[in-house]
């Protein structure tokens, strides 16, 4: 009974707070946009501008869970649209009420699975036309064009739009997607072995093709076994493979400083600190490379000349290590677990993360540190073994 009861429960994870306000506000925002721009409020039978009731389900599918396969463009457009079509079709050719709406929702799953477009509020547009004779009888086939497919576009161009100001990616990424690097390489964490065809397999013998993306599933898979991999670590922790000699900056110190100290130390990564090391940031060798970059199209000169510029002071002249540190790269205490460590290097955006004992900076953790001590930890094993 008690294993019956908590099957009634919630099924999905706890959402924080600012995720749930970031995906209503977008709601907020797209539909009120659509209402005052393009759709009127009000039933429109004239032009066939207006808003139907579909596009509240269409919103919460892409701005709260826009990484699923049923809120992605096709699926929301084409599913909308055909929907549209079929739930006309079915107003038109069938009198009775209750079999109108039936007919016409069922026929739409039908139609949309089709087309592998399923998306949920679909079947609530068939219905809305079924249930909207005088409508469609007014506007005809036009009803899936204005409003239904008109308005889906704009929702997904703007969930698109929002998606991006809000760090989030709409629609999902695809399987073949360059790295970020810009290569055709896989991102590092997803380089399973699996094929996009294995994946795809893997989501429709579990029948869960609607519910993820071959991306998504690449990531989590990457995402399990990155975690598996650290329950073999152990006990080891940040202090335990940290360097404690640091090569550090004062957030005054001049580029060409930083630059020197990256040659002649031939290390990646600088932290920057201040009185009694107290740490501020961290500068990586791209955050040169990125500054030269912008200073070479300032300038319209060249890469070399720009970089020469940069480490002399800039187009201002005055340029220190704290104008280019990032002082909101990961950081852990000396008694994180490696478990913590891996994700963190693990896509590649940082190669280093400092170690702090409350605010001073007491050792950093390199990918060259971590590869080491794992590495020594599975020599270990074997050799008990």
């Amino acid at each position: 009974m008690q294993q019956f009861l908590r099957s009634l429960g919630p099924a999905v994870a706890r959402v924080p707070a600012t995720e749930a306000l970031r995906a209503g506000a977008g709601a907020v925002v797209a539909l009120a946009l659509i209402g005052l721009l393009l759709l009127s409020p009000a039933v429109d039978l004239q032009l066939g501008l207006y808003l139907v009731a579909p596009f509240g389900a269409s919103s919460v599918l892409l701005f709260a869970v826009p990484n699923s396969p049923l809120a992605q463009p096709w699926s929301a457009i084409v599913g909308n649209t055909v929907a549209a079509l079929v739930g006309v079709a079915v107003c038109l050719s069938v009198a009775d009420p209750a079999l109108r709406v039936a007919l016409a929702v069922g026929l739409a799953i039908a139609a949309t699975m089709l087309c592998r477009a399923v998306h949920p509020p679909a079947g609530a547009v068939a219905m809305t036309a079924a249930m909207s004779p005088e409508a469609v009888e007014r506007l005809g086939f036009g009803f899936a064009l204005a409003p239904v497919a008109v308005g889906t576009v704009a929702l997904v161009i703007l969930a698109a739009a929002y998606a991006r100001l809000t760090g989030r990616r709409y629609p999902f990424r695809q399987f073949d997607d360059p790295s970020p690097q810009g290569t055709r390489d896989r991102p590092a964490q997803e380089r399973l072995g699996l094929s996009q065809d294995e994946l795809s397999a893997l989501l429709d013998r579990y029948r869960q093709s609607f519910n993820l993306g071959v991306e998504d599933l690449a990531r989590l898979i990457s995402a399990a076994e990155l975690q598996a991999a650290t329950h073999d670590s152990g006990a080891i922790a940040a202090r335990d493979l940290m360097s404690c000699d640091l090569i550090t900056v004062s957030p005054g110190a001049r580029l060409s400083e930083v630059a020197d100290l990256f040659a002649q130390h031939r290390i990646t990564s600088i932290p920057v600190v201040g009185e009694g090391e107290r740490y501020l940031g961290v500068i990586f060798q791209l955050h040169l490379i990125t500054r030269a970059r912008g200073e070479a199209l300032a300038l319209e000169g060249g890469y070399i000349a720009a970089l020469r510029h940069l480490l002399a002071g800039g187009r201002t002249g005055r340029l220190r290590a704290a104008d280019i540190m990032d002082a909101s790269s990961p950081y852990v205490s000396p008694d994180a677990p490696v478990a913590q460590l891996l994700p963190m290097m693990a896509d590649g955006e940082v190669d280093a993360v400092p170690v702090l004992d409350e605010e001073r900076l007491v050792g950093i953790v390199t990918g060259t540190d971590l590869i080491a001590a794992l590495a020594h930890k599975s020599l270990s094993d074997q050799s008990a073994v």
